[in-house]
C-alpha cells in the first residue's frame, strides 16, 4: 500500500510578559521531532512576528493569512505552547483551520522556575482549549497533559496525531461503490445512503446485471485479463482453480478495476452470492481479498457500514483491513472468539500464502459453482474491532481491542480464520446484541481505539457506543 506523507503546519504561542525567547528553541525542537518522526512541515517565517510566535489578533490574524495560503499542503496542525499562551492570538489563527490541530504545552523543569525560564504552559494549555471549546473549534489533547517534543511520549504522540489526521482527512469526503443490491436474507446489512452523503460519503450504485454484461463482453484475450492472471497466480495459490474459472475471476476483477478506476472508488462493497455463483461459477472472495491487499477497501455480503470501518482503520495503521462474521466459540473460553469469513481476508493477514479453492457452502447444492474462496489462516497480532451502523440520520460506531491469537483451528474448519482475544468479550457481545450491531465486525492491525474515537466523535461527529463499559 502506498503511503502518504503527512505534513504539520507547526504553530508557536507568544505572551507579552512570558519569556518569549524560549520559543526559538521550541521551534528548534518541534522541527527535530517531526523530522524524527519521518513527517513533514511547513512553518511561518520567523521573522513575521515577535520571536516567530502568535500572541495579538493581528499576529493570529496573520498566521491564519498565511495557513489560508497553503491550504492542501498539511494535514493537521501543532500548535505549540513553550510557555503561557494568549488565547485571543491563537484562536484568531487557528479558528478557520479545518483540520486536526494537535495542543502541544512543554513542562517546567523544577531547576529552572526563576521568571526568565519558568514557562506555566501547564496552565496556560485550559486557556487555550476553553477558548477553543467556547468557539466550537476542534482540537486534540494527548497525554501526558505537558510533553517535551523530543521525549518518547511525544514521539507517540505524533504517531497517534497522524493517524487521526489520516482517518479524519480521509473519511470527511471519499467514494464507495455499492455493486449490486443487498441480499435479501441479509435485512442485517441495510443502510441509510442519505445518511453517509451528509457526511460526506458518497455512494455510487451498480447493479449485477451490468457487472455480468461487462465482464461477458471482455474477450477471453484481452491483455488486461491475462495479465490479471498472473497477478493473481502470484497473489495466492491458484493451482486447483480450473481454467474457465480462473478466466471468469480475471475478468470480473479487470471489471472492478475498471469501475474503480472510473468513478474514483476509495473502497467498495459487493453482493458476493449467490448469484456470481450462479451465472460465472465462481466466488469473489480472492478478488476482495486482493483489492484490500492494494489498499482499496472491498467488503463482501454488501456490508457497506463494515466497509466504512474498514477504510477508517486503514487510514489510520496504513494497513490492510478485514470483515470478519462474529461466528464461533473458541471451547470453553469466554474471552476468546473464532472470526471468519470465506476468503476475502487479505493474503498479508494471513499465517501463509492461501489456497484458492471451490466454496464448500455452495458445493453441497451445485457442485462447482464457487471456486475463489482464498482459505487459510489468520496471523497473531494486536488488533481493533469496530463497525457502525446508519440509525435516524446518524453514523452510529464501536470500537474496541483485543489480540489474534496462535491458537489452532481445526483443520476441516472451511474459510479465513483466526482466534481473537477480547477482554471482557461476553460483556461487549451483549453490547453489541442490545445495540443493534450486526454479525459482522471490521479488523486492522494495532491498538487504535482512541484515534478513532478522537477522530470519529470530535471532528467527523459520528455517534460512539462505548462497548467496553457502557450499560446493556
Amino acid at each position: 500500500m502506498e503511503k502518504k506523507k503527512i505534513t504539520f503546519a507547526l504553530a508557536f504561542c507568544n505572551r507579552g510578559f512570558m519569556p518569549g525567547e524560549l520559543i526559538y528553541a521550541a521551534r528548534e525542537e518541534l522541527i527535530q521531532a517531526v523530522q524524527n518522526a519521518g513527517y513533514e512541515y511547513i512553518a511561518m517565517d520567523p521573522e513575521a512576528t515577535k520571536f516567530g510566535g502568535i500572541e495579538t489578533r493581528e499576529e493570529g490574524a496573520l498566521y491564519a493569512e498565511w495557513l489560508n495560503n497553503h491550504r492542501g499542503q498539511f494535514d493537521g496542525v501543532i500548535f505549540s505552547m513553550p510557555i503561557f499562551a494568549d488565547e485571543n492570538g491563537a484562536i484568531a489563527a487557528l479558528q478557520d483551520a479545518g483540520v486536526p490541530i494537535l495542543m502541544q504545552a512543554y513542562p517546567d523543569e523544577l531547576d529552572k522556575m526563576d521568571f526568565a525560564h519558568r514557562r506555566d504552559a501547564y496552565c496556560g494549555k485550559f486557556s487555550v482549549t476553553d477558548v477553543f471549546t467556547q468557539y466550537g473549534v476542534p482540537f486534540t489533547c494527548l497525554q501526558p497533559h505537558v510533553v517535551h517534543p523530543l521525549s518518547k511520549e511525544f514521539a507517540k504522540n505524533l504517531k497517534d496525531f497522524a493517524a487521526i489526521c489520516r482517518v479524519v482527512n480521509g473519511m470527511k469526503r471519499f467514494n464507495i461503490g455499492c455493486i449490486g443490491a443487498r441480499t435479501t436474507a441479509f435485512k442485517t446489512v441495510r443502510f441509510d445512503e442519505i445518511t453517509l452523503q451528509k457526511y460526506g460519503i458518497n455512494v455510487e450504485s451498480f447493479d449485477l446485471s451490468e457487472f455480468f454484461f461487462k465482464v461477458g463482453k471482455i474477450d477471453d484475450n484481452d491483455p488486461d485479463v491475462n495479465h490479471k492472471i498472473l497477478e493473481l497466480e502470484h497473489y495466492t495459490d491458484f493451482s486447483n482453480v480450473p481454467e474457465a474459472n480462473k478466466k471468469n475471476l480475471a475478468k470480473s476483477a479487470v471489471v472492478l478495476d475498471r469501475y474503480i478506476k472510473k468513478y474514483r472508488l476509495d473502497a467498495l462493497a459487493l453482493r458476493c452470492w449467490n448469484e456470481f455463483e450462479q451465472v460465472l461459477r465462481i466466488c469473489p472472495c480472492v478478488l476482495l481479498s486482493y483489492l484490500n491487499d492494494k489498499g482499496i477497501v472491498a467488503s463482501c455480503e454488501i456490508d457497506m457500514c463494515s466497509a466504512l470501518m474498514m477504510r477508517a482503520m486503514t487510514l489510520a495503521s496504513e494497513q490492510p483491513t478485514a470483515v470478519l462474521d462474529w461466528n464461533n466459540n473458541y471451547g470453553d473460553d469466554p474471552d476468546k472468539v473464532i472470526l471468519f469469513h470465506c476468503g476475502p481476508v487479505a493474503q498479508s493477514l494471513m499465517t501463509a500464502k492461501g489456497q484458492v479453492t471451490n466454496h464448500k457452502m455452495f458445493d453441497k447444492t451445485d457442485p462447482g459453482s464457487g471456486w475463489g474462496t482464498n482459505e487459510g489462516r489468520i496471523k497473531a497480532f494486536p488488533t481493533t474491532i469496530s463497525n457502525c451502523q446508519t440509525k435516524d440520520g446518524k453514523i452510529v460506531t464501536y470500537a474496541s481491542e483485543g489480540e489474534f491469537t496462535a491458537d489452532k483451528i481445526p483443520e476441516e474448519f472451511f474459510g479465513c480464520a483466526g482466534v481473537c482475544e477480547i477482554p471482557h468479550l461476553q460483556d461487549k457481545l451483549q453490547r453489541l446484541a442490545y445495540g443493534g450491531f450486526k454479525h459482522h465486525t471490521s479488523v486492522g492491525v494495532g491498538h487504535m481505539r482512541e484515534v478513532l474515537h478522537e477522530a470519529f466523535v470530535n471532528y467527523l461527529h459520528y455517534e460512539w457506543v462505548d462497548i467496553d463499559h457502557g450499560a446493556y
